[in-house]
């Protein structure tokens, strides 16, 4: 009786235990199992977090992007960003492109915008792109200046249809359309050719008058011509400047070619009336203009980001 009751209890403890056992096992994996779906569940979170965090960053990127009619009413030298899209292309220099470019509401110039070679060749009619740079003014002409941009992926592409407007000629009108595609007819080209008395002379801003010549044709030219510069307050782009003098005042034109310490961004003219510009290249170290009509004491403005010294070559032509 005794060696039955003694083989029942032994039975009874070795069933207790692989219950035990088993418990135990069950009990480890049930919280591996909770750890696996808390770690899971976290990085869940996360994710979900970082791309509603990518997406914001990606809607408040577009909210920046401005309208035309915002960008008209954005003030000079404030950093704008727009997207459109290429109509033409005027040139490629040491990685800097100028393009135009249009949406269906207006255009833009691009002036020397940071373009590798590669990418200037995709730059073709019809890409839309996003720009961002500087809005400026030279002369009138609104442009961005100091410019980057990126290919807007997957988006339309959009060539704007050229707009007839002769019938703006001459009027105040035909500034809206600047940068745009248009188109001009039934128009005719002619020499500048001789005053009423037969001396040969040129026109200028498109007026009908004959301007003469300020004597035989002639020419001198001069180099090496230092040229000092100014900081002024509130512009971040240093004044190289050349002073006309009364021998430059009785040339037709003046050629300035300057040479200087910075990548020159613009070049114009001061405090004077009566010379004009027609044609001018600024951009690197080395930029070009060809005044008409100089007079005494006239300035010719050359602004870049630089110091140091600066020097012209100087061709005046009679």
């Amino acid at each position: 009786m005794k060696k039955l009751l003694a083989m029942v209890l032994t039975v009874s403890m070795t069933a207790a235990m692989v219950g035990c056992g088993q418990a135990a096992e069950t009990t480890e994996t049930a919280a591996e199992s909770t750890a696996v779906e808390t770690v899971e569940s976290t990085a869940a979170e996360e994710t979900a977090t970082e791309s509603a965090e990518e997406s914001t960053a990606a809607e408040e990127a577009a909210g920046d992007v401005l309208s035309y009619a915002d960008y008209v009413a954005a003030d000079l030298d404030s950093e704008v960003t727009i997207e459109s899209y290429v109509q033409a292309k005027q040139s490629w220099w040491e990685d800097k492109a100028t393009v135009y470019t249009q949406d269906k509401d207006g255009a833009y110039f691009l002036y020397d915008m940071a373009c590798s070679e590669e990418d200037y060749e995709k730059l073709v009619p019809g890409v839309k792109i996003r720009v961002t740079g500087y809005k400026s003014e030279w002369s009138g002409e609104v442009e961005l200046m100091d410019a980057t941009f990126e290919f807007v992926e997957g988006a339309d592409e959009y060539i704007a249809p050229a707009v007839d407007v002769t019938d703006l000629l001459g009027t105040d009108e035909l500034i809206d359309h600047q940068n745009q595609h248009v188109t001009f007819t039934d128009l005719t080209v002619e020499a500048a050719g001789q005053d009423a008395d037969g001396n040969w002379g040129y026109k200028t801003g498109g007026a009908d008058t004959v301007i003469p010549f300020k004597g035989d044709p002639d020419f001198d030219y001069e180099h090496g011509i230092s040229i000092p510069y100014v900081v002024a307050a509130g512009n971040p782009n240093v004044l190289h400047y050349y002073t006309m003098t009364a021998e430059d005042a009785a040339y037709s034109y003046l050629a300035l070619f300057a040479v200087t310490a910075g990548s020159v961004v613009s070049i114009e003219l001061s405090g004077v009336s009566g010379p004009s510009i027609v044609c001018n290249k600024p951009g690197g170290s080395y930029s070009f203009v060809l005044i008409a009509n100089p007079v005494l004491n006239g300035k010719v403005n050359f602004r870049h980001g630089g110091t140091g010294d600066g020097h012209v070559y100087k061709l005046r032509i009679r």
